[in-house]
């Protein structure tokens, strides 16, 4: 038995916002009959999990959350696409198991980490989270349940792998988990002067621990511009942590929707500047909750809310290495002489790119950040995708709402071939998403 909606629908941005009839149940393989996308948790920020303008159906994943098997001495997973990142992490982490792979959220569904193939602040070791996916079950367009892998129907399986649900209906997902010495993170950060500081403490820290990332202040100016803080860590050992698992983290929630001007550089400017001195000089060393390290932001549950009703859009690129820092100050000074206000921004080392046809992450230097939309949002993401698109690095389709067709193909050499397996397994375009008629022109 399925449970038919009909009403507004977004990503975690906020924007855009659609109306849609959503089926939601415990059987997945009845309520993709029909349906023209799958959705999990909502938690792209853009279009990729709303359907196209029109009566278009979407299946909801959330209610098929099971966990369908586990091999202690293995790791490998084999659950349904709706269980959650958090439901696994409090099942499997107490045993001494984590995903090999983790994005910056724990409301994500196991669906939506294949559809996006996410990565983590452990991308620098371990890749994509599709790098540790064994196989899948999936309904192609025409009805078929197929289960594949990178054995059988490569093609698909990798097409597949950060597809964003344009290739099947996502049903199972079965993936290897890494060991984890304790449930405790042993973490470290450090303070830097400017980005090309930063960059260097970034790079260098990456070569020596498992998980990195970086704060950065985008909104810093002269010597100060681009400061921030280098965290990493590693599994704490046993004689390291305490004899307790973590207990699940109290979390706030922002209880409605704040007006615009809110978020505004008036006001986040000030913030980072005593977050940034706040931390000292001193590297910071101790024993932290996985929950503090890995997903700081769910603590703040509906924290998009915070943007006001205009919503925001994540931007998310990756610089090849051979662009070097000056690439990232002229992303700075993009966003500067637009006038974009970046709030909540981060950099990542990234290593070479995964067998995924269409993820995202290529050897580089990953970087992010949230600009609420207003008159200036479009010029600064056509700007900034130019500037992208000229260096040989691309855009996350997972965060974005904004892109142009041409830039996003003048970034992406492998388009045509993963276009001709969509094709070849959905010659009809059956399956679609607002994504996909903004970016490959599908009929909506």
């Amino acid at each position: 038995m399925s449970d038919l909606t009909t009403g507004e629908l977004s990503g975690w941005g906020r924007h855009p916002v659609v109306r849609a009839r959503q089926r939601c149940s415990e059987d997945l393989e009845q309520i993709t009959t029909g349906a023209v996308l799958t959705r999990g948790l909502g938690r792209s920020y853009g279009d990729a999990s709303l359907p196209p303008p029109g009566d278009h159906a979407v299946a909801v994943t959330t209610r098929a959350d099971r966990l369908l098997s586990f091999d202690g001495k293995t790791g490998v997973v084999r659950a349904q696409a709706g269980l959650s990142l958090i439901q696994l992490n409090r099942i499997l982490l107490p045993r001494g198991w984590f995903p090999p792979c983790s994005p910056g959220t724990q409301y994500v569904s196991l669906g939506g980490m294949v559809a996006a193939d996410v990565h983590g602040k452990g991308h620098h070791r371990e890749g994509c989270f599709g790098e540790h996916v064994t196989g899948l079950r999936i309904r192609v367009a025409d009805g078929r349940i197929l289960d594949i892998s990178d054995v059988v129907e490569q093609d698909l399986f990798r097409a597949t792998l950060g597809g964003m649900g344009l290739t099947g209906h996502i049903l199972e997902v079965e993936f290897r988990m890494q060991p984890a010495a304790s449930p405790w993170i042993l973490a470290e950060s450090e303070r830097f002067e400017d980005i090309d500081a930063l960059i260097e403490g970034l790079h260098r820290n990456s070569r020596r621990w498992p998980f990195t990332f970086a704060w950065v202040d985008m909104l810093s100016r002269g010597k100060a511009r681009g400061r921030g803080i280098v965290d990493r860590g590693r599994w704490a050992e046993p004689s390291e942590a305490p004899a307790r698992p973590p207990s699940p983290r109290k979390t706030i929630s922002v209880p409605l929707v704040f007006p615009n001007w809110f978020l505004s550089a008036a006001t986040v400017k000030p913030l980072n500047r005593v977050w940034y001195r706040a931390h000292g000089r001193r590297i910071h060393r101790g024993i932290v909750h996985p929950e503090s390290f890995f997903y700081p932001l769910d603590s703040c549950r509906h924290w998009n809310r915070l943007y006001g009703r205009r919503g925001f859009t994540q931007y998310q690129a990756v610089l090849p290495l051979r662009s070097g820092r000056s690439g990232y100050h002229r992303v700075f000074d993009i966003v500067e002489e637009i006038g974009a206000a970046p709030f909540l921004c981060a950099l990542k080392d990234f290593r070479a790119e995964g067998k995924g046809m269409m993820s995202f992450p290529k050897e580089g230097l990953s970087i992010v950040f949230d600009m609420p939309i207003c008159d200036r949002t479009q010029a600064a993401v056509d700007a900034l995708n130019a500037f992208i698109a000229t260096e040989g690095g691309r855009v996350y389709l997972a965060k974005d709402a904004l892109t142009r067709p041409e830039h996003f193909r003048a970034m992406e050499p492998r388009l045509d071939e993963w276009l001709r397996v969509r094709r070849k397994w959905d010659p009809t375009l059956a399956l679609k998403s607002a994504l996909s008629v903004r970016l490959f022109g599908d009929p909506s």
